[in-house]
This record gives C-alpha cells, sequence and structure tokens, in this order.
C-alpha cells in the first residue's frame, strides 16, 4: 500500500519550526547583545575626567595632574641653528656629567665638590617634580627673599655651584656658563612666562601635625636609600672617579647648609616622588611620612657650612623650615628645622592679618 503523506508532511514541519525555533533564539541573544553596549559604560570609552594615577602608598594632598609637562621633543633642535645645538648640547653634557668638567679633576676647571648638577636636578633637569628646569626661563629675572634682591639666571646658577656643588662660581663669561643658560633656556621652550606648568621643581608635600623623626628616618634610610648612598652618606663613585652616580648625601663632599635641599621640606618633596632611584610620581614607595622623616634623618648629619650671613635681609621673610636664626616668630631653631610646622605657619598667617588690617 502507498504510504499515507500525513507523516511526511508532519516531519518537515516539525523540522521548519525546530529551525524558526533556533532562529528566534539567535536573534534574541543578538538583541541582548545589542541593547547591553548601547546602555552599559564601554571600557574602551575615553574617559570624560582625566584618570588619576594611583599609589601604593598615602596619596599626596592634593590630586597629581594626568599629564605633567615634559622637556621639548630632541627633533626640535634641527629648527635651531647648528651653533645654538652644539651649544645646548653641551650644555646638557654639563649638567649631566658636571664634575667631568668642573669637578675637583675636571677637564676644563676645577670649581666644586665632584657632585653633578643632574645629582640634584634628574635627569638633565627635565624629570617631572626632579627638580626640574622647565620654569626657570619663564620666571627669571624675579625677586627672591633669601638674596633681598633681583636675581637672574646667572646668579641661580651660580647659587647651586656655591651651595649644592659647594664650590665656587662659574665666570658668567665663558662658555659653559653660556652653554647651561643655552640648555635651560631651551627646555623652557612654550612654557609660559611666570605661569609654572604642573610637574615644575620639587611637588610640595602636606606637613605632617608632629615634628619630623630623624631616628625614624634612620631606619627608612637603611632599608631604602644605604644600598645606593652607602652607610656613612659617602655616595657611589663612577667608574673613572671623576664624580657620582650616586651622590653623598652628607660629610665633605656633599650640599652645604646653604643648598636648597637642606630645607627639610625641600628634601621631603623631593625623595616623595623620585626615591629610590628609579620611583615616579605614578608609583612610589615611601608614605609621606617616611618621606619627612628621612629627610630629617639626611639633613641632621654634618655636612659643610656656609656663610649665611647676607641670606634672609628681612628676617620676617624666613620660611617656616629654615633651620637658622634669627627669626621674627617666638618658635625655636629646632622647631623651625623638625616641626611641627603648622604652629609656625599659623603665627606667619595671623601676624601677616594683623599687619594688613592696621589703619
Amino acid at each position: 500500500m502507498p504510504r499515507s503523506p500525513a507523516p511526511e508532511l508532519l516531519r518537515r514541519l516539525a523540522a521548519n519550526l525546530a529551525v524558526l525555533a533556533g532562529l528566534l533564539v539567535v536573534f534574541s541573544l543578538l538583541l541582548g547583545i545589542l541593547l547591553y553596549v548601547r546602555t552599559a559604560p564601554s571600557s574602551l570609552a575615553l574617559p570624560s575626567e582625566p584618570i588619576r594615577p594611583t599609589f601604593a602608598s598615602k596619596p599626596a594632598a592634593a590630586p597629581l595632574p594626568y599629564r605633567l609637562w615634559t622637556a621639548p621633543a630632541e627633533g626640535r633642535l634641527a629648527q635651531r641653528s647648528a651653533g645654538e645645538q652644539a651649544l645646548i648640547r653641551y650644555g646638557r653634557e654639563l649638567i649631566a656629567h658636571t664634575a667631568d668638567f668642573l669637578g675637583p679633576r675636571g677637564k676644563v676647571a676645577r670649581l666644586s665638590n665632584g657632585m653633578n648638577c643632574q645629582n640634584c636636578h634628574l635627569k638633565a633637569g627635565t624629570q617631572p617634580w626632579g627638580n626640574n628646569y622647565f620654569a626657570v626661563q619663564a620666571t627669571y629675572p624675579k625677586f627672591r627673599e633669601r638674596s633681598g634682591s633681583v636675581e637672574n639666571q646667572v646668579k641661580r646658577i651660580n647659587d647651586c655651584f656655591e651651595r649644592s656643588l659647594n664650590g665656587r662660581k662659574l665666570d658668567s663669561t665663558r662658555r659653559e656658563m653660556r652653554a647651561m643658560l643655552a640648555y635651560i633656556e631651551w627646555l623652557g621652550t612654550d612654557v609660559p612666562p611666570n605661569n609654572p606648568p604642573a610637574g615644575t621643581g620639587i611637588y610640595k608635600l602636606s606637613a605632617l601635625t608632629r615634628a619630623c623623626d630623624p631616628v625614624r628616618g634612620r631606619l627608612v634610610y637603611t632599608q631604602k636609600c644605604l644600598i645606593c648612598h652607602q652607610r656613612n652618606g659617602e655616595g657611589t663613585s663612577a667608574n673613572d672617579a671623576r664624580s657620582y652616580t650616586y651622590p653623598p648625601l652628607w660629610g665633605p663632599h656633599s650640599y652645604n647648609t646653604g643648598a636648597g635641599l637642606y630645607r627639610i621640606s625641600h628634601f621631603a618633596g623631593y625623595v616623595k616622588y623620585n626615591m629610590p632611584f628609579g620611583v615616579t610620581f605614578e608609583n612610589p614607595q615611601l608614605s609621606d611620612e617616611e618621606a619627612w622623616d628621612v629627610a630629617a634623618y639626611v639633613n641632621s648629619m654634618p655636612r659643610p657650612a656656609m656663610n649665611l650671613s647676607g641670606d634672609w635681609p628681612k628676617i620676617a621673610q624666613k620660611p617656616f623650615d629654615h633651620p637658622f636664626g634669627p627669626y621674627a616668630d617666638p618658635f625655636t631653631e629646632r622647631q623651625h628645622k623638625y616641626g611641627p610646622y603648622q604652629p609656625i605657619r599659623e603665627w606667619k598667617e595671623a601676624k601677616k592679618k594683623k599687619n594688613n588690617t592696621k589703619p
């Protein structure tokens, strides 16, 4: 007998329904994905606000900017004349390898203690918050309370020679001075006048509510600093013994008591985002307390003394952490050196307001 067509039709209908059901499932999945993509935030989307770096240690007092000022690109030197290019490059060499040219065994002159400018002004003065030179050209000449006078770039460089390098002034007419000035001017390319960009100089770290503790700082030094700067702070000499790979932090070949880094606030801000060597603001190793304490330890150790009798002709303008009297306020030299600093700042602010409200 011939087979009835009904079962065959039913099988075909069932197969078609199964295919249709499968298509509906696929369509539903695609529709769900589309709706999710339209409503959920994309991990690839650009943020509406700059991304802030995260830290392994205590955050800084103020949010750090996402982008920091950097040195002009090397390729832009081609826009300068051949003579300018040569002078700028020589200036960079002088900053990076100062002692080779002007140290105790310098091949040009013997003016300084064997440290390089780069030992304090990291990456030849280009490291963000590494005591860089970005704003020098844009802010000098300027009045400085320390000298009580208007200073130019020559004075600023020679201050470093006399204080940080514990040496003698460099003749302003020498090619070496002109080269360093040219290099500093080059680093200031495009920096707006009197408007230092983010990352300039040294980061201003929030002060502790207590005094800085050199005893705690010694522990930090032993754990984090000793491997490069050695047990007695003598630093690590370069292979040619002309200069230092890692500079002495105290002792006869270190910076003297007139140097900017002898102020504990400057040293603390400097080490926070630069030390141990290789650390950056994006990934610091030291907490704020460790930075303040190790600064107190290093600056409690012996070093060359400078005659500071000409500094701060108006004593009321001395900074809160200038460690040498006399002062216009009632606080001791020890508190000015180690803190706590907030009472000093509050006294100064109250005095300023009182003077401003006098008839």
